[in-house]
């Protein structure tokens, strides 16, 4: 069961077509304990993208386990957990800043 926080690869559906790629763990483990899925928040590296407040240029994406500077992006999906493969976590200062950046999309 991933965890908050964890980096993990899903299939995302995308304006042109589908394809796995990485994301974050975004629900807490509270919400772990009594639901199947996951909220997950996408990865990309496409860094010029990454250019509004909702979205968090990863200090340290190589501890994540991303293989190039990468980005979280306050795009949303749902994933059931037990199809989810872990392949990272967040430092603590990437997780804290992106748990602050969740709570401002929904605040």
């Amino acid at each position: 069961m991933p965890s908050p926080g964890d980096v993990v690869v899903v299939v995302f559906p995308g304006a042109v077509a589908t394809k796995s790629r990485p994301a974050v763990v975004v629900s807490s483990a509270l919400y772990h304990a009594t639901r199947p899925d996951c909220v997950l928040a996408i990865v990309t590296s496409n860094l010029t993208s990454a250019d509004t407040a909702f979205d968090h240029v990863l200090v340290d994406w190589a501890v994540a386990g991303l293989h190039r500077p990468s980005a979280v992006r306050s795009y949303f999906a749902m994933a059931e957990s037990a199809g989810l493969r872990v392949v990272g976590a967040l430092s603590e200062r990437d997780w804290t800043a992106i748990r602050t950046q969740v709570a401002g999309v929904f605040s």
